[in-house]
């Protein structure tokens, strides 16, 4: 694996358009490295560019990078004692970091302190630029071992959907599904959840975004199930939306516009196509209905290790689809006071078109 995390810093390297490119812990350290470190106030950066790369690290963390070692790189270490400024210095003169040197960093993450002091070492604000979308974008093209991590999360995830919806009765609260479902995955191996499951019932379920709470389940309810999770560090992000008995005529024709927005976006993604068009696909079928002032969110998001991250599944968006692409397909109807229907699928863009990692059925069900 050290070799395959060489290589995304190489192929980055080798693209970027800055002398150097910082990084400091989280998603991005994490991908171009493999390394994971806490992000607090002691200072580490990863410094990556053509003619070397370089670490700032405090002392007391050598032993953890140099245990793994996934990229060759110049350790700058400083301990407690001494603080960090010296070796901010002692990296810029490494790595060729004057006033004239362009250094990229991640505008996403980058705090100012750690701004501040790239600049007290010599480099010139003016000379720092935000690399963050060139970042996302480079992450956004999947590799096998990527899409297989977030197949396998897909697995888990609707496995444990299924095992958890024979046990959903009237009664039963949202919080207590939510925690059946975090705790299914989880036994059958995931290595976490992915985030916390949104189990809303009812009128609750127009809220895109609502949390579980302890509202209880009753006859002819909507039943909405946003949940995922992770294997490897890669997630599963699915919806499925379900009636505890009997529909009404509204609700199932809720249902009808978000099952077909979902099945005409699935339809028109490929390569080539831009991220807007799919979007478009999604909204001009809910529209048809009449209800496009209640679909209030984009149609899907980038899957990865940030969980949502490029493509961008939204109005206006121009970029194209390209093969190793993940994303969500989410369209949903949210009407206050009747509730909200959303069906989400896991898509990857392969060579001649789109397919589905998500293989739960789509089709209007009651519990």
């Amino acid at each position: 694996m050290a070799d395959a995390y060489s290589s995304r810093v190489e192929r980055f390297v080798a693209q970027s358009t800055t002398d150097v490119t910082a990084l400091i812990p989280g998603t991005n350290m994490l991908y171009f490295t493999g390394l994971s470190f806490h992000l607090g106030k002691r200072p580490i950066i990863g410094f990556f560019s053509r003619r070397g790369h370089a670490f700032i690290i405090p002392l007391l963390e050598v032993n953890k990078f140099e245990e793994s070692a996934p990229v060759q790189a110049r350790l700058f270490a400083w301990s407690d004692a001494d603080g960090y400024r010296q070796a901010f210095r002692d990296a810029a003169a490494y790595l060729g970091l004057d006033a004239q040197a362009i250094l990229g960093v991640d505008g996403y993450t980058m705090r100012v302190f750690e701004w501040l002091a790239l600049a007290e070492a010599g480099i010139a604000p003016e000379r720092m630029t935000d690399v963050g979308h060139h970042l996302m974008m480079f992450r956004a093209i999947k590799t096998e071992d990527e899409v297989a991590r977030m197949q396998r999360a897909v697995h888990i995830s609707e496995k444990a959907l299924e095992t958890v919806l024979a046990g959903i009765k009237p009664g039963m609260t949202e919080r207590e599904v939510a925690q059946r479902l975090a705790d299914e995955q989880r036994a059958l191996g995931a290595d976490d959840v992915a985030f916390e499951a949104i189990v809303l019932a009812g009128e609750r379920s127009a809220l895109p975004h609502g949390n579980p709470g302890e509202r209880t389940f009753k006859h002819g309810d909507i039943v909405l199930i946003d949940y995922g999770c992770k294997v490897g560090n890669y997630p599963s992000d699915i919806t499925r939306t379900f009636v505890l008995g009997t529909p009404s005529d509204d609700i199932r024709r809720m249902y009808s516009a978000v099952y077909d927005a979902n099945a005409a976006a699935r339809a028109v993604a490929r390569p080539g196509v831009t991220w807007g068009d799919v979007d478009k696909a999604a909204r001009d079928v809910i529209e048809s209905y009449g209800l496009g002032a209640h679909f209030t969110h984009r149609t899907g998001h980038g899957l990865g290790l940030d969980g949502h991250e490029l493509p961008q599944i939204a109005s206006g968006e121009t970029h194209l689809l390209e093969p190793g692409m993940v994303f969500t397909i989410e369209p949903g109807v949210y009407i206050a006071g009747v509730g909200g229907v959303r069906i989400e699928d896991n898509m990857l863009v392969t060579a001649d078109g789109c397919q589905s990692l998500t293989s739960f059925p789509r089709e209007l069900r009651t519990l």
